[in-house]
């Protein structure tokens, strides 16, 4: 019988005879000495939610000839506190995300970190916040005078990135602008000889390669950066358009619609930007494809017939004629800060050389519902199990017998379900020198299952810290593989590639698809059933039966790779032809 989770990349089984680790825990060493870290006072700016006292977990134990052990004890602890209730899903600058980031901060200096930003476990990640006054906002489409009807939440969802309080636009042409890229090193370029200033833009989520894998357009089916929405967006403010609304399909997106509804919906997060959100559009959303249907269907258009001719070269952009949108965006706009937390250990020999592990420590937050049913987005996966993950790590590293050389920085990142802004700030504003980072390590949403004879590695073959870790994994009798699911975009769907955008090394790896027992066909088969029941739902929670002995080993398995990091003096770059090789190179001549 299986008990199944999955959240984005990959899937967990939990067996009703669960594998056992390997690995010794916590309690089978209970008779050998403990040794006690230095108690130190800690930073805590704003107290837990109605009077709570943190945790008193004490930091597992592990015995001097570490090598290959996690106690999947401390993982598990760690994985159901973070997951708790009492956080209220971890939404950035609400009680429950500030108590969460607080905890961690006292988790890291109960293990015996040291805090990382100038003597603070904090980094400050000035925020603004807009809400959606739903009653009184407005995404109205009309063809011929005659309103189209697509209903809100159900059909659509939209909302401003400009900080503005109340926003609106006359009605305007609406414009096909296929998947909205201007790609000039693949000779792409959707708005060529059309001028979409003031209009409403209509666009494929994906690029053209998912349409045509075989064409070799862009990356094939593997998404580029261009098929992300944040892409998009970013776009259409760029060409001046009015309006930026993106179709969803479930198969291009990878996800579906409730993902949409439920991820845009209430609170929305953006950067406090020097333009106010002035480069962006007034209005963005999403439209459902029955939607999107009904929209060219009104203009006399087959939805089916432009979406394929917009992934074939010499797409010219359509006008929807007689079909024009107008809106109002109402939102309630607060100026608040979030936090990153960060704490480190110092290197013995090369201090200020440093190896990162990141993780995301935010999540979806609540929603209003009815008494007695669950509103709580707990996000077990997505990210407790990442941010457990970097803490036993942690662990780890503070209680091996040879202290690391260079220094080991841990980053728990804010906002990352806003679209990755506390990594992005981190990036922008990094306080230690980018050029001092020897490589990084992403964990996001690790799955609890038994083992695999593989590892997957999303962004395959793009740095020298696969080399590396192919040969820890070894160690486990485990195949490095490339992600099961490119057309996702997964590479750019997490905090490395904050980083990476600027030149780091980072790599994103962790959890398989072959699994021992099962096969790769039932990994396959349960990755689909999450991403279609679980991902970004309130049923994402923590389970006492999951079996972790697959993440605790994956976690093993990336301890070992910055061990050795911080032991050597590597400094590994990304692979020749990378797009990111060149932006270290300038970096690291500098």
């Amino acid at each position: 019988m299986f008990l199944l989770r999955y959240v984005g990349i990959a899937f967990f089984v939990v067996l009703s005879a669960g594998a056992c680790s390997q690995e010794k825990s916590a309690n089978d060493l209970a008779d050998s000495k403990k040794p006690v870290a230095e108690k130190k006072v800690i930073e805590k700016s704003v107290p837990l939610p109605s009077g709570e006292e943190p945790s008193d977990m004490e930091p597992e134990w592990v015995p001097p000839n570490f090598a290959l052990t996690i106690s999947e004890d401390g993982l598990r602890n760690r994985i159901a506190e973070i997951a708790d209730d009492k956080y209220e899903g971890r939404a950035p600058t609400t009680p429950g995300g500030i108590a969460a980031s607080q905890w961690i901060a006292d988790e890291m200096d109960r293990i015996g970190l040291l805090p990382a930003v100038n003597g603070s476990w904090f980094q400050a990640t000035p925020l603004v916040e807009s809400t959606l006054n739903e009653d009184e906002s407005s995404l109205d489409f009309t063809a011929n005078g005659q309103v189209i009807e697509i209903n809100m939440n159900s059909d659509k969802i939209f909302w401003t990135k400009r900080v503005d309080e109340d926003l609106s636009f006359d009605p305007t042409q609406a414009v096909f602008v296929g998947y909205g890229v201007v790609a000039p090193e693949y000779g792409w370029d959707d708005y060529a000889g059309v001028d979409v200033k003031g209009k409403t833009v209509i666009m494929l989520i994906n690029d053209p390669g998912f349409a045509n894998p075989e064409s070799k357009l862009f990356n094939g089916r593997a998404m580029t950066y261009y098929g992300r929405w944040t892409y998009k967006f970013e776009e259409a403010g760029r060409q001046g358009a009015a309006a930026a609304i993106i179709v969803h399909e479930t198969e291009p997106a990878s996800y579906p619609w409730e993902v949409v509804s439920a991820s845009w919906s209430g609170p929305q997060y953006d950067l406090e930007r020097a333009d106010g959100g002035l480069n962006r559009t007034k209005l963005e959303g999403w439209i459902s494809l029955d939607g999107a249907k009904r929209l060219f269907d009104a203009a006399g258009l087959s939805y089916e017939a432009l979406r394929d001719a917009a992934g074939k070269p010499g797409f010219s952009a359509k006008n929807l004629d007689n079909v024009q949108v107008s809106g109002r965006v109402k939102s309630k706009v607060k100026h608040l800060v979030s936090r990153n937390v960060a704490g480190m250990i110092k290197g013995s020999k090369r201090p200020d050389e440093f190896v990162l592990y990141t993780a995301h420590w935010d999540h979806l937050g609540k929603k209003n519902v009815t008494e007695g049913e669950d509103g709580i987005f707990n996000g077990a996966v997505d990210n407790a199990t990442g941010m457990a993950g970097i803490l036993t790590i942690a662990d780890a590293f503070v209680r091996q017998e040879t202290p690391p050389e260079r220094s080991v920085l841990f980053l728990a990142v804010t906002a990352e379900e806003s679209g990755l802004l506390g990594s992005a700030y981190f990036a922008a504003d990094p306080f230690i020198p980018l050029s001092q980072i020897v490589g990084g390590i992403n964990i996001d949403a690790m799955l609890p299952m038994g083992r695999t004879r593989d590892m997957e590695v999303v962004g395959f073959g793009s740095s020298e810290l696969e080399d590396i870790l192919k040969s820890k994994a070894a160690l486990h009798g485990k195949h490095l593989t490339a992600d099961q699911n490119p057309e996702a975009g997964y590479f750019y769907r997490s905090d490395h590639i904050s980083l990476a955008k600027k030149g780091v090394p980072m790599i994103y790896g962790g959890g398989g698809s072959d699994l021992i027992e099962g096969g790769r066909d039932m990994g396959n088969k349960l990755a689909e059933m999450y991403r279609a029941n679980n991902y970004h739902k309130v049923s994402d929670e923590y389970d006492p039966n999951w079996d972790i002995s697959g993440m605790a080993q994956d976690f093993d398995i990336l301890y070992l790779l910055g061990e050795e990091l911080s032991q050597s003096e590597q400094w590994p770059n990304w692979y020749e032809g990378n797009e990111f090789k060149a932006l270290r190179d300038k970096m690291m001549a500098e």
